[in-house]
């Protein structure tokens, strides 16, 4: 009997195990063809319910045993009021509340956010109406000249387009970050945040003389005279770096132009120096428009206003989601173990 039982609890360990086998096939599957249709996705998210579920949840936390059935009732009860007000106001035809567009922008050396930038901004300009502002938290000290220079322009359609536009600098913008900044219609950044670098910088290492000194040539072939100025291994001649600081120039003339083209109150000689400042003294020298951070923006226009984040998410395969789900767990098991023997310094033995 004890032997039927096994081997009948063998046949089911068996069976259970071809089907989730085949379930986690056929998963996979549907997945892969699911991906394969989508590159990204874009992600909405309403901010003010979130705030003001956050609220209920704080306020109940914070209230009486005996108050909470009450307050559940007076939430009803509002989400209820809110229910009719927006039904009875469709009615009505009048106009609905204003919309707030939040697009981030976290930018590297290589501005490599901007082709998702453009298509948010894209999906934001279609659709979008009279009355509704774009607020972008931007964040970037800046990088090459060509890729800034694409990600300023993606944010001028903005104002192309007839949008009011914000731009929120909790931390840096600066060079290139800058460059994009400017071109919104205001300009918010938080007391300490870095914000100008209106310049132009470029480091070219050369190695001629070690190479002359273990006798090793180095031929630099061009065609056109201007081709090549400056070289990391071929001989620098004075010509070529008056030329390379003439293009420096040209490069900084360009950005002088741009800033002072959409913030024309600026004294830009000034403010061209290539220097940063902090938001306070930003603010006294006309390259931001108001101090606060993007948070405190956020809130007061919920105010009047709905703000829904727009964010455009790449679609990972299934094989890279489980690899980021196993990495993010042996770096927190990491970070754990860390902050336990951290801990451990502390403890009385």
């Amino acid at each position: 009997m004890g032997e039927w039982l096994a081997d009948v609890g063998l046949f089911l360990v068996q069976l259970l195990s071809v089907v989730l086998m085949v379930g986690l096939a056929v998963a996979v599957v549907a997945r892969l063809r699911q991906e394969a249709g989508s590159d990204s996705r874009l992600k909405l998210v309403e901010l003010n319910r979130g705030r003001d579920e956050r609220k209920r949840r704080l306020r109940l936390a914070a209230s009486e045993p005996g108050a909470r059935k009450r307050l559940l009732k007076a939430f009803r009860r509002e989400d209820k009021q809110q229910a009719k007000a927006g039904k009875s106001h469709k009615r009505e035809g009048g106009e609905s509340r204003s919309t707030v567009w939040l697009i981030d922008f976290h930018g590297d050396i290589r501005a490599s956010g901007t082709d998702r930038f453009a298509e948010e901004i894209s999906a934001v300009i279609a659709a979008a109406e009279s009355g509704d502002e774009v607020v972008v938290c931007l964040e970037s000290a800046g990088g090459l000249v060509h890729a800034y220079g694409l990600a300023a322009a993606e944010l001028d359609r903005l104002r192309d387009a007839g949008l009011a536009t914000t731009v929120c600098i909790d931390k840096v913008a600066a060079s290139g970050g800058y460059l994009m900044a400017c071109g919104a219609d205001r300009v918010r950044a938080a007391p300490l945040a870095v914000v100008g670098s209106v310049g132009v910088v470029a480091q070219v290492p050369n190695v001629h003389r070690l190479l002359k000194r273990h006798d090793i040539d180095v031929e630099v072939l061009t065609a056109g005279r201007y081709k090549r100025t400056l070289t990391v291994l071929g001989e620098n001649t004075e010509e070529g770096r008056e030329k390379f600081i003439d293009d420096l120039e040209r490069t900084h003339e360009l950005f002088k132009r741009h800033v002072a083209k959409r913030r024309p109150g600026l004294d830009i000689e000034a403010i061209a120096t290539g220097e940063i400042w902090y938001g306070s003294e930003a603010l006294d020298r006309g390259l931001v428009d108001a101090l606060g951070t993007s948070e405190a923006y956020l809130v007061e226009r919920m105010q009047e206003s709905r703000v829904i984040r727009v964010k455009l998410e790449p679609s990972r395969r299934l094989g890279e989601r489980l690899g980021a789900a196993v990495s993010a767990g042996v770096e927190q098991a990491l970070l754990r173990g860390a902050q336990a023997l951290d801990a451990s310094r502390w403890q009385k033995h």
